[in-house]
């Protein structure tokens, strides 16, 4: 397997998950896509198999560099930045890391739901700035248990998500691509038919040119004044231009999102937005999940270069 070059491919690769690909795979490593043009071609000729981290496009231009390539493994469970399309077309296979992060993933959007509702953000302040010494008790907060929580895709982490909230005595209803069967909980055709039943609306969607603008603005509307979104998915998936403005003139409760449409750059007026609770995309940052992904990731690549089956193929 030393004699089969592996292309490492992304800036956001720690030491560590660098240190134990390359250790494993003879390799040679660039900061991201952009940079496949400037590797010999030489070089560029003996690599198999990339694997990626991070958000930039990796699409047909970069493939087309590597003629040798017959595999991308994916670090992270969405793959909306790897054109899949075209590398089907060339017969290089994909994979992703599903499954190990879902957990992290839920654990957040309720932390999401929690810190909103219950202005957890806003307490610690109260407490570190000396303003309950001041101004003693602050605003009542809003109840979470027995609400009701609607999901924005019902896969593998919406569903997570969901037996969570179910826990919290939440009244459940989702809606997914079809129906599914589930413990009686609501389904709904349509993302504004599911916004205007719930007060807790949560995307939990696939990222990508389908679900681009998903969450419209005709359902965040739907949600209402006192309607709460929060986002784990993809920046993309929701009306971002719409979710600020709802925001802004309060004609939604507020949102938490750990997901945005330009990260690390988000759009400034999310800052000055006290109705917000942001994260920096941290679904899965926990020391346990990210090795578990990067251990997925190696076994894909291991699988590719010995010519056994993918763990975890995309196409």
């Amino acid at each position: 397997m030393t004699d089969t070059p592996l292309l490492i491919c992304g800036a956001a690769f720690t030491e560590d998950e660098r240190a134990r690909l390359s250790t494993a795979v003879s390799s040679v490593s660039v900061d991201g896509p952009g940079a496949i043009a400037g590797l010999a071609p030489a070089g560029s000729a003996r690599l198999r198999a990339v694997a990626y981290k991070g958000h930039e496009p990796f699409g047909a231009a970069e493939m087309d560099r590597l003629p040798g390539l017959g595999l991308i493994a994916n670090f992270g469970v969405g793959y909306d930045a790897i054109d899949v399309a075209a590398a089907t077309q060339r017969g290089i296979r994909v994979t992703n890391t599903p499954d190990v992060l879902n957990d992290d993933v839920a654990d957040l959007a309720v932390g999401l739901i929690l810190a909103q509702a219950r202005s957890l953000v806003r307490g610690d302040g109260w407490v570190r700035s000396g303003r309950w010494t001041k101004y003693g008790a602050m605003p009542l907060a809003r109840k979470v248990s027995g609400a009701r929580a609607g999901i924005v895709g019902l896969g593998r982490i919406g569903r997570e998500i969901a037996d969570r909230l179910a826990a919290f005595k939440m009244e459940i209803h989702y809606h997914s691509r079809q129906e599914k069967e589930t413990p009686g909980w609501q389904y709904h055709a349509d993302p504004v038919s599911l916004a205007r039943a719930v007060d807790f609306l949560v995307v939990a969607l696939v990222g990508g040119p389908e679900t681009r603008n998903y969450v419209s603005a005709e359902a965040i509307a739907a949600l209402g004044p006192k309607g709460v979104l929060i986002n784990i998915s993809r920046g993309t998936t929701v009306d971002e231009g719409a979710l600020i403005a709802a925001l802004e003139e309060h004609r939604i409760a507020g949102a938490g999102l750990d997901v945005y449409l330009d990260e690390p750059a988000i759009d400034p007026r999310f800052q000055g937005l006290e109705n917000v609770v942001l994260q920096p995309h941290v679904g899965s940052a926990t020391t346990e999940t990210r090795r578990a992904m990067a251990e997925l990731q190696l076994a894909n690549i291991r699988a590719f270069l010995d010519g056994q089956p993918l763990p975890t193929p995309v196409n």
